[in-house]
């Protein structure tokens, strides 16, 4: 006879293992199957760890070239591109691994394979050894995504790489042609270029990040040009071949100007897929929307009312904070409590140097739907703590209704912007103004005063600037 669950998640990133968990924290008797073999999905396996690893390592790369200029006298820096690709391997192995405990410590069931749905309670695993039938009252989709690349071109991640083959080069490309100005693309490029790769970025828009506040979008595409980024906006792509040497790529811009890109490797950051191959979706009739994306309704069932969906696989951004909130509220619901996520206030961070961070609505947001606004702005060159290390660049910049004053969104470049925007996340969430984020005791000095400042100057009274 085959194993019976309350609930059965298919898929193990942060989506997945955190649905697990909880569900197994509710008294659900909970598995949970996974056919990497590695528990964590992409964000720890080749996705977001991975990658800040990198940005770190390659950061403080950068940085100690420059030691001599602030007093700290060294012999030759050298990079030791093998080493440092050993420390992010290091980190992705300590956090699954780290996975794996939390279940055994919280009795969730770890099954390794491929799931696929025979019907609405029962779940085929292969693991290439051997199949066995599980059944479920309650199964969750969470196989999250995977990379897209442009028609008619294939990743070989030797030449033509997704994030993943950009996360595990053996040398240093000497030029690198990134197709995509979004948050991949960027984190990427910062690392190689840092490395010493010749970077070039080709955008079909007239801006980078496409959905950025605007003012923010411009000023990151300044500072990242001053780091050596080459930009090639309003572009098309129009024809990738690889040849001994590395890969040609034709481009055309919106002048019809046609221009040969000669490179070593070329990562197609173009966004992500949904993956939901081989799952019987369709053999058991669940919906999907044109995007290839898994319908559900507000409380994440399908048209299939025991079978629920979560993570990439669904509408919305595609990120491991939105996947771990909707795992957390979906496993609260199987078991009868109030799940709930605030998708007006999902937070975003680039890990670039410097960072940007946002949470909330954009100005274009604002203006598209008529609502009256204030601006508060504070720069980080006014800021002591970002003066006293050397780190001016960016500013704070706070949206609050005309007439409320509450708080509407929060964009940030600068340092440490991902950690700061978390402040006004929680403040947003309980819908503080900016009156009150102007009244709160900031610690100084700190990055967070320019937070204060903002909020200050929302109504023209910063002191600082």
């Amino acid at each position: 006879m085959s194993e019976k669950f309350d609930v059965v998640v298919i898929g193990g990133g942060p989506a997945g293992y955190v649905c697990a968990i909880r569900s197994s924290q509710l008294g659900l008797k909970t598995a949970c199957i996974e056919l990497r073999g590695t528990l964590g999905g992409t964000c720890l396996n080749i996705g977001c760890i991975p990658s800040k690893s990198l940005l770190n390592l390659s950061e403080s790369f950068h940085q100690a070239k420059d030691f001599s200029k602030i007093g700290i006298e060294t012999g030759d820096i050298k990079l030791n591109l093998s080493k440092m690709m050993q420390n992010k391997d290091k980190a992705v192995t300590v956090l699954t691994k780290g996975v794996e405990f939390l279940f055994k410590k919280n009795k969730v069931t770890y099954l390794k394979g491929k799931g696929s749905l025979l019907d609405k309670n029962r779940i085929v695993i292969d693991d290439k050894n051997n199949k066995q039938t599980i059944e479920s009252k309650n199964i969750i989709i969470s196989t999250g995504s995977e990379a897209a690349c442009l028609p008619g071109v294939d990743f070989d991640e030797v030449k033509i790489l997704s994030s993943t083959g950009a996360l595990n080069m053996n040398k240093v490309p000497q030029k690198m042609l990134i197709i995509g100005g979004g948050y991949i693309g960027l984190e990427m490029g910062s690392v190689w270029s840092r490395l010493g790769s010749d970077v070039h970025v080709v955008e079909y828009l007239d801006h980078i990040t496409p959905g950025l506040d605007k003012e923010i979008s411009n000023e990151f595409l300044k500072i990242l040009k001053k780091q050596n980024i080459k930009f090639h906006l309003n572009t098309k792509v129009e024809k990738i071949r690889k040849t001994d040497k590395g890969v040609n790529v034709e481009t055309h811009d919106t002048n019809n100007n046609k221009v040969l890109h000669e490179s070593d490797v070329v990562l197609v950051a173009v966004g992500r897929k949904p993956y939901t191959k081989n799952l019987n979706l369709e053999k058991l009739g669940v919906d999907l929307d044109d995007k290839g994306r898994i319908k559900v309704n507000k409380n994440f069932q399908t048209n299939i009312k025991n079978i629920y969906a979560i993570g990439d696989v669904i509408e919305g951004p595609m990120l491991a904070h939105k996947a771990e909130e909707e795992g957390i509220a979906v496993a609260e619901l199987i078991a009868g409590q109030a799940g709930h996520v605030n998708y007006n206030l999902i937070p975003g961070v680039i890990y670039t140097t410097p960072e940007v961070a946002y949470v909330g609505k954009s100005e274009e947001d604002l203006k598209k739907i008529n609502q009256s606004y204030k601006v508060g702005k504070f720069p980080f060159l006014a800021n002591s703590r970002a003066k006293a290390i050397n780190k001016p660049e960016g500013f704070v910049k706070i949206l609050a209704d005309d007439k409320t004053d509450k708080v509407l969104g929060v964009h940030i470049i600068g340092p440490h912007a991902g950690e700061m925007i978390a402040e006004m996340s929680v403040a947003m969430e309980f819908g503080a103004s900016s009156e009150d984020i102007a009244r709160t005791c900031h610690a100084h000095p700190t990055f967070s005063e320019a937070i204060k400042e903002a909020a200050l100057s929302v109504d023209k009274r910063q002191i600082h600037s």
